[in-house]
């Protein structure tokens, strides 16, 4: 077996190294990103923390350029019968981490109220 120390050897192996060390770092990045799950409750957990109210469910969920973009339904006002109490679908915008970057209503509805169908629709 013939173990010669070359500089060709060396050369070829710190290349070896290196390339180990940038998919390390890429397969290190990767694993920072939360779980499109962890999104959802942070988002839920991040927005009823800032906003005060109680987020119901989420009804829109998408991967961006930028993070990640959601649509919350929020109780905002709870009434009797259930079917009058006031909803409020707000988007939620959030970096690729999970932290929530802006929120806005985009919505406010009656929970017993179905959306009115479009033209022509059934």
């Amino acid at each position: 077996m013939n173990t010669k120390n070359t500089p060709q050897s060396q050369s070829s192996q710190e290349s070896q190294d290196s390339h180990k060390k940038q998919d390390s770092a890429r397969s290190d990045a990767a694993d920072d990103r939360p779980a499109p799950m962890e999104v959802l409750r942070q988002a839920r957990a991040q927005l009823g923390e800032l906003t005060g109210l109680t987020p119901q469910s989420v009804s829109s969920f998408e991967q961006t350029e930028d993070g990640w973009s959601l649509d919350v339904e929020v109780l905002e006002l709870s009434r009797v019968p259930d079917t009058m109490s006031l909803m409020a679908s707000y988007r939620v915008d959030l970096d690729p981490r999970g932290q929530v970057t802006g929120y806005r209503r985009v919505r406010r509805y009656e929970r017993g109220r179905a959306d009115a169908r479009p033209p022509g629709g059934r």
